[in-house]
């Protein structure tokens, strides 16, 4: 009985945390648009295969995949304070806003990641298709977008992985004070100690909206299928 009561009680610390559900959806789905920006953009750069540029890509990329996210947001965040010159600019009512900083950094990671795999889908792209669109005369970005929807087979499975990553990476901006649902959770069980049954909720949360993400993408890509198959 009094186990029950317990889980009973433990419900009520839920519409807190639901209402921080827009504001980790926002954070998502901001950084996976500017993460597809990004994603693109290096893509285009990969592909013209330009010295400089693409040495800086590499770097780009190798700096975002090989460090943690956490450290990512820590230095957006925190990093432009020490420097006088930000702060007497115009970026610094932007960089001091922690949802604005959650969004670039959680966006600059994603698309290193996305990068990643249009790089590798492209590549398994044949080469003929390549050549039938330079005899064609595109140019290379009509080319690149050509190549993009060939590999989107390749992509979308890959990608929805990327998502969920995202939606559970938003996760760490409650660590520079946004209240999405992780900063909600400690905020209770700052007040009750109730850490079981908080984090339980928070993590039931998070494993329905990516149950939903995950339904979505494999409802895309049938449809993504059927569409090449008929084309």
């Amino acid at each position: 009985m009094i186990d029950w009561l317990r889980s009973v009680d433990s419900l009520s610390y839920l519409p807190t945390l639901l209402q921080g559900v827009s504001i980790t959806l926002q954070i998502t789905a901001a950084g996976l648009l500017l993460g597809l920006v990004i994603a693109l953009l290096l893509t285009w750069i990969l592909e013209q295969n330009t010295p400089v540029l693409a040495q800086l890509t590499e770097g780009y990329l190798l700096l975002f995949t090989g460090t943690p996210l956490l450290v990512q947001i820590f230095l957006v965040y925190y990093g432009p304070a020490q420097f006088d010159w930000i702060k007497d600019s115009w970026m610094w009512a932007y960089l001091r806003e922690p949802m604005f900083c959650a969004i670039l950094a959680l966006g600059m990671n994603a698309g290193a990641y996305t990068c990643r795999l249009f790089k590798g889908a492209l590549e398994a792209v044949p080469k003929g298709e390549t050549l039938a669109c330079q005899a064609l005369g595109m140019s290379h970005w009509q080319t690149l977008s050509v190549k993009l929807r060939h590999a989107m087979r390749r992509v979308i499975p890959a990608y929805s992985n990327e998502v969920v990553l995202v939606l559970k990476g938003s996760s760490l901006a409650s660590t520079i004070s946004i209240m999405e649902i992780m900063g909600l959770a400690q905020r209770i069980n700052g007040q009750t100690y109730d850490t079981l049954a908080v984090f339980g909720l928070a993590g039931a949360i998070y494993l329905v909206l990516n149950g939903v993400l995950t339904l979505l993408f494999r409802v895309l890509e049938q449809k993504a299928l059927r569409f090449q198959t008929h084309s």
